[in-house]
């Protein structure tokens, strides 16, 4: 079968870097084309160089039959390429409707004049909406009142609506519930039977094993190979990613025992103004790792984000080292000792236009300034010495400090953001989904950074979905529902089935 569109030799090079070696791939029309690699290893700057983002330095594109050296933003929206990124490029002040024909409105003449045709437009959106399994929502519902799996299925309407051969999924699930992933799935097989292709990029081994059809990996800008999905064990793709076998994961194991000292903090009848999250009590002790498991909206994030100073309390106290804390804002978490790495992390973990040097320095820079925050100097000499400290302790991949972090894979953008956290000295650190969108190989190197942070005597707290990496990692386990803690397992006493049962307000 003729492909949809050929990538051959594709080369890519950034000062003092090779981002792509000589890439092969191709898309068919009617399967799931998956795309594995470990971050940084090219996979965003490939798709980049399809979307027309990016002029590539060698090789050459066929796209329907045509040869091209490049592809601008146009011809290849032309070329019915589409592209959903991880962040989503959704408006949400704008409502389903004009997402969707954003740029593309119909038009219809009022006499001499060109307006824009409502019915219509209400009449396709109803049509995309069903095909996508959002027919409960209107037209008119404003994105910003969506969920993120909702806003996904607006994206992949906003592609359906004019006719795209191939659509790249970027990290698609990786805020979505396990039932909004198989929503997303029957999705993606209604595409495949339409002849459309699909580009799935993620990191989620067992994902790719059900709705993949042929794998290409990638590994340090270069190219692996590609393969049939059904000729590949789980084991075999993470060594064909990383070059070696990953064992032991996840670090924590529960016949180990770490010695563990007094309690070091405390939340105590924490509620938050919004009801969010209700009357809130735990305890964490020096050198543990205490998890936070439950469904989307349980109320763990927005527990922390309470914690951290983001979001107003109604009641309750919060205790550092026997000492009580007022917190109104982050600035006073962060000069108190406390520290959050976000869920987003491109929103609210980093500057965009700051680079590595000024990511990693800045909450140091902050705590040591006055009038919260607004008077003091940087001291580049200083900025200099942190960020280089920690770009080696923390194996910081970049081509410079000066580097935008913005440019970094995914995994080293987190580790630029937990650099900031240490270079300011934090004694509580909180990890809010620290591994989404990373992958095996770099999870791995997370996972021994926060255990090494907690056998230094700083406090770490996670917030994950993901209850394997919660039950590989963890001392004890916090289960939330409805805004409130239905249970907290030590690990050793702790299951999948026990912790799904706690989230739904149960008990084991």
């Amino acid at each position: 079968m003729e492909p949809i569109i050929q990538m051959k030799e594709i080369t890519k090079r950034f000062p003092g870097v090779v981002a792509l070696d000589r890439i092969n791939f191709d898309v068919r029309p009617g399967e799931v084309h998956v795309l594995l690699g470990e971050n940084g290893a090219g996979k965003s700057t490939l798709m980049k160089v399809l979307s027309g983002a990016y002029r590539p330095d060698g090789g050459t594109i066929v796209l329907e039959g045509k040869e091209y050296s490049h592809l601008t933003p146009h011809l290849s929206a032309e070329g019915g390429i589409s592209i959903i990124y991880q962040e989503l490029s959704v408006v949400n002040w704008l409502d389903i409707r004009e997402n969707i024909f954003m740029g593309r409105l119909p038009m219809k003449h009022a006499g001499p004049l060109a307006v824009v045709d409502y019915a219509e437009m209400n009449a396709r959106t109803e049509e995309l909406l069903k095909k996508v399994n959002l027919s409960n929502r209107k037209p008119t519902t404003s994105v910003g009142d969506l969920s993120i799996s909702e806003k996904q299925m607006v994206e992949i309407a906003k592609s359906v609506a004019f006719n795209a051969k191939v659509i790249v999924m970027d990290e698609p699930t990786s805020s979505l519930t396990e039932e909004e992933v198989q929503k997303l799935f029957v999705i993606i097989r209604q595409l495949k039977e339409e002849g459309k292709g699909v580009v799935f990029i993620s990191h989620k081994l067992s994902e790719i094993a059900e709705i993949g059809d042929r794998i290409t990996i990638m590994k340090d800008g270069g190219y692996v190979g590609t393969y049939q999905v059904a000729d590949l064990t789980t084991d075999d793709m993470v060594r064909l990613m990383v070059g070696r076998e990953i064992k032991g994961t996840y670090q924590h194991k529960p016949e180990e025992h770490y010695e563990f000292g007094d309690v070091m903090f405390e939340c105590k009848n924490l509620t938050r103004k919004d009801g969010r999250a209700k009357d809130i009590s735990f305890s964490l002790r020096r050198g543990e790792i205490l998890g936070f498991s439950g469904l989307v909206g349980a109320g763990r994030s927005e527990t922390m984000c309470a914690i951290y100073g983001a979001a107003p309390k109604a009641s309750g106290e919060v205790w550092l080292e026997g000492k009580r804390l007022t917190i109104k804002n982050p600035y006073q978490a962060l000069r108190q000792g406390i520290g959050m790495v976000t869920e987003n992390r491109r929103e609210t973990g980093f500057f965009q236009n700051f680079s590595n040097k000024r990511n990693i320095s800045i909450a140091y820079q902050l705590k040591r300034s006055s009038l919260d925050g607004m008077l003091g100097l940087t001291n580049n000499a200083e900025e200099q010495r942190l960020a280089e400290k920690e770009r080696a302790d923390i194996q910081i991949k970049c081509a410079s400090l000066e580097q935008l972090t913005s440019q970094l894979s995914g995994g080293n953008q987190q580790k630029v953001i937990l650099g900031k956290w240490m270079a300011a000295g934090v004694k509580l650190l909180i990890f809010d989904e620290p591994t989404k969108g990373i992958d095996v190989g770099t999870k791995s190197e997370i996972y021994k950074l926060m255990r090494g942070l907690a056998d230094g005597g700083i406090g770490v707290i996670v917030v994950s979905s993901e209850m394997p990496e919660l039950l590989g990692l963890c001392d004890r386990i916090a289960v939330m529902a409805d805004g409130r803690i239905t249970e907290i397992y030590e690990v050793a006493d702790a299951t999948e089935e026990k912790l799904a049962k706690a989230a739904t307000g149960e008990t084991a």
